[in-house]
């Protein structure tokens, strides 16, 4: 039994005290890793494809060495302090830079490869980015002709191409630079966009403390034995991946082999050569690779541990993964503002706990659940908003105080948009969430951003986006439109091309319904939960 606080008479509530059974570090992420360059010096630290093509492997030495030279590179392009994006997909310099920047003092902004010229604009003009690094190109988008679109509105931010490793790494280390490397857990150090309701992304500040701890406790209560091999095919603009995958291994001085671009039988390929003993995942990779090992004609890798969530994982691929690849599998759950991770369950729960909840709090810190409407605790057991209070918790939603203010209360809880409930043990479940934002396959989507590119084509009169199942993906994006002037017909490709030029192709949705009218409240607002009601009844003309 959890130890909740109770009222006079008798009654329980929902306010968990953080578990103190645990240390936090008072480390930042330059520190950390100039540690493992001098305990385990020689030890494989990343194996990866760099940005020409070409595979490597450095070790933790080699990797503090490679990343001081980014440090001094960025010491001498830009200000401490400083936001530094960071636009490419899962190559070895990903990590590299992102190491370098904690050691120059930068913020590391990072962004989604995927990134349409106007959403890439936007982010850079909202953090006032001083450098962007970038690669030539992802998959068959070509970034470095959209690199030069958008810097020509921007001429105060210095565009460097990965191919120019001159300009972003140095030949030498600067020992200057390395001894003013930061020294408080507590500065600033990475940039994450998320999506929010209002339809613009919202820029998420986090500090080293947040990102060195929860990286610790998480592979800690996942008892990932130390110097595991732990395979990374995240991508490494969410935090998922940049710092559960990445400084998580760095904690116990594991090697992280990274997925430059995940396709599922290389993947199993790699597993097996590299004996990896860790893998990070989300359900869409973790259903392709239990759906190729199948009809593999080689032997399963044989796993200790897979680790991950993003939405909620079906029970029947927990159970196949653990049968398949013989490893306890663990659901995390939480959100970007948390560093990410709020509660995991442990490889020591029951076999109910790990398909039915999101296990209980990391370690030290604390959960309540609250009334949505009045803010008030409520009693255990009953559902409401998942709050937390830590050390992980952001530092603000940059250049947006109103919405921090929203988003923390009086008390310094987070609240999460997510509900659920808490038993008397302390285990979490969630049951949905206050957030329209739609999840699929880890991404966050917000319908508002869809709905306002819909809005602006001119056959349009109205849309609306919402999430729905999806088998493979969790959830997909669907698009609800009301035709202009009550036009019969609707051009279908010619709208998904619309969107589709204007925003990243994960957004774009993949099932188009028309209406002559959308439901609304008396005030007014769209009932979505009603569409999304037509949609799985059949209701809706799908097109």
């Amino acid at each position: 039994m959890a130890a909740f606080p109770e009222d006079v008479a008798g009654l329980r509530y929902a306010h968990l005290p953080a578990d103190q059974s645990a240390e936090l570090i008072d480390l930042t992420v330059g520190q950390l890793l100039a540690l493992r360059a001098q305990t385990r010096a020689d030890q494989p630290a990343l194996v990866g494809v760099r940005h020409d093509g070409s595979p490597d492997r450095l070790t933790y030495a080699q990797l503090y060495d490679e990343a001081a030279r980014v440090a001094t590179a960025l010491s001498a392009l830009a200000e401490r302090g400083s936001y530094v994006a960071l636009w490419a997909p899962n190559i070895l310099e990903w990590t590299v830079i992102q190491y370098g920047a904690a050691l120059a003092g930068m913020v590391l902004v990072a962004l989604n490869p995927a990134l349409r010229a106007g959403e890439l604009e936007y982010a850079l003009t909202h953090c006032r980015a001083s450098v962007l690094i970038h690669a030539d190109s992802n998959r068959d988008d070509d970034l470095v002709e959209v690199v030069a679109g958008v810097a020509a509105g921007l001429p105060n931010l210095l565009c460097i191409s990965l191919s120019e490793r001159d300009r972003w790494r140095t030949p030498e280390v600067s020992a200057a630079v390395l001894a003013a490397a930061p020294t408080d857990a507590d500065d600033a150090v990475m940039l994450q966009y998320t999506s929010g309701t209002t339809g613009r992304p919202k820029g998420v500040l986090l500090k080293h403390r947040s990102l060195v701890n929860v990286a610790k406790l998480t592979l800690e209560v996942a008892a990932v034995q130390r110097g595991s091999v732990c395979l990374n095919p995240l991508p490494m603009f969410h935090t998922a991946g940049c710092v559960i995958a990445t400084l998580g291994p760095l904690w116990i001085g594991g090697t992280v082999i990274l997925v430059e671009r995940f396709r599922p039988a290389p993947v199993l390929e790699a597993m097996l050569r590299e004996r990896v003993s860790v893998l990070f995942y989300v359900p869409t990779i973790l259903g392709a690779l239990l759906e190729c090992q199948r009809s593999a004609p080689t032997p399963a890798p044989a796993l200790k541990v897979i680790m991950g969530g993003a939405s909620n994982v079906p029970a029947s691929m927990i159970e196949d993964a653990k049968k398949i690849f013989g490893a306890s599998v663990l659901n995390l759950f939480g959100q970007t503002e948390l560093a990410p991770v709020l509660s995991a369950t442990r490889p020591s729960d029951s076999r109910e706990d790990q398909l039915t909840t999101v296990g209980r709090p990391l370690p030290r810190v604390e959960c309540k659940i609250v009334d949505p409407v009045s803010g008030e605790t409520v009693a255990v057991g009953q559902p409401g908003e998942i709050c937390a209070r830590g050390y992980q918790q952001f530092l603000e939603y940059l250049h947006d105080p109103e919405a921090t203010a929203r988003a923390v209360d009086s008390e310094g809880f987070v609240h999460t948009g997510d509900l659920g409930t808490i038993d008397e043990r302390g285990y979490l479940s969630v049951t949905g969430r206050l957030k329209e934002l739609i999840i699929r396959g880890g991404e966050n989507i917000a319908p508002a951003e869809i709905e306002t590119v819909l809005v602006s084509h001119d056959s349009i009169d109205d849309a609306v986006v919402v999430g729905v199942p999806d088998d493979r993906w969790g959830e997909i994006v669907a698009a609800v439109i009301r035709p202009r002037g009550g036009a019969a017909q609707l051009v279908k490709a010619d709208v998904v091309d619309y969107v589709a030029r204007r925003l990243a192709l994960f957004k774009v949705p993949v099932r188009w319904f028309v209406t002559d009218s959308l439901p609304t409240t008396p005030t007014g607002k769209v009932r979505k939960f009603a569409l999304r009601d037509a949609i799985a009844s059949g209701h809706l003309r799908e097109i």
